[in-house]
């Protein structure tokens, strides 16, 4: 009899399905804690099941058997009569340095549910966000009170390739960065941080630049930088000599990452300078994290993760030729584009 493919057995291939239908669960346990705010109990003495129910008001035994599964997957060590924090629940500490408690908390909410119309999203073209809320995300992020707030705070977490990005780029001949969507901030302030001479500009929507003003006050003087806001889609602050396109294109499809770029191309300077980052589908290092990413956009904001040939023909689209690519930590790349 011939093996079956793989040289696998009919019980790894059971199991393998088995870790596959069950993988979501794991998360929405971790969820559970963060909501709970364990992390920060255990923190700060709360160290039992019986100390933990009674803080969170919830019930000794399901405590345990929440703490049981997530002792099993390392997010945290000890037992019934004392749990500590690892370096995993440690990062999940509200007040934490590099925070990922957001993160857990928007995916575990509002991209749960979109997560949940996958099968819609690929069936009809929209985002699964739009089949779980009647509205895409960016109109969410707009509308919703706190949603933009919140939003920001986990992309902060996700975020931990941006430090690189001020060392990825030769930034000593430059006067003007603009970056565009900034968001929180986060990234323009790394930037002018490491390069005292910039000026940096934020452009995004009213809704985020408000949030970015704060961020940027926060660490660098007024004199420093502007926020503007406005359409990135329909014109950006002209005449800078580096634009940033930083987790932007990956939100659109190819139409619109076409016409942002174009703008991009329009206030650009022959001599100016355009930084991409993104993760790339495809590349030398690539696991499952870029092909995970891919469907998560699929299903909160209809975009795409794209590889090298693909932002290339996007570029070159819009008036723009790659010059170089530089590998940044998280599987991220910053592509460099020059008017053509």
């Amino acid at each position: 009899m011939p093996e079956p493919a793989g040289n696998t057995t009919p019980d790894m291939d059971v199991a393998q399905v088995l870790d596959l239908v069950t993988a979501a669960w794991r998360s929405r346990a971790l969820y559970a804690a963060v909501t709970l705010e364990v992390p920060d109990l255990i923190a700060e003495g709360a160290v039992t099941d019986a100390d933990i129910a009674a803080r969170t008001g919830a019930d000794p035994d399901r405590i345990h058997r929440l703490m049981r599964l997530l002792v099993a997957l390392d997010v945290f060590a000890g037992g019934p009569e004392g749990y500590r924090l690892t370096p995993a629940s440690q990062l999940l500490r509200r007040d934490a340095p590099g925070s990922l408690r957001g993160l857990c908390v928007l995916y575990g909410e509002e991209f749960h549910r979109a997560w949940d119309c996958l099968v819609p999203a690929i069936r009809d073209g929209r985002s699964g966000f739009e089949s779980a809320f009647g509205r895409s995300l960016h109109e969410h992020l707009t509308d919703q009170p706190g949603a933009g707030r919140k939003f920001l705070d986990a992309m902060n977490a996700a975020n931990e390739s941006f430090a690189a990005v001020p060392h990825a780029f030769d930034f000593t001949a430059a006067r003007t960065v603009v970056d565009v969507a900034g968001g929180s901030g986060l990234l323009l302030s790394l930037i002018l941080r490491a390069h005292p001479h910039l000026h940096g500009v934020l452009f995004d929507r009213a809704a985020m630049a408000s949030v970015a003003e704060q961020q940027l006050a926060d660490c660098l003087t007024a004199d420093r930088y502007t926020v503007c806001s406005g359409d990135m889609f329909a014109a950006l602050p002209a005449d800078a000599d580096v634009y940033v396109l930083a987790r932007v294109l990956q939100d659109w499809d190819d139409d619109r990452g076409v016409r942002l770029l174009r703008r991009c191309r329009e206030a650009m300077t022959p001599t100016a300078r355009l930084m991409v980052v993104e993760r790339l589908v495809g590349g030398p290092d690539t696991d499952l994290l870029p092909l995970l990413w891919d469907l998560h956009l699929m299903v909160a904001a209809g975009g795409r993760e794209r590889t090298l040939p693909e932002y290339r023909r996007l570029l070159n689209t819009a008036g723009l030729r790659i010059v170089r690519t530089v590998p940044l930590p998280l599987q991220s790349s910053l592509i460099v584009a020059a008017p053509a």
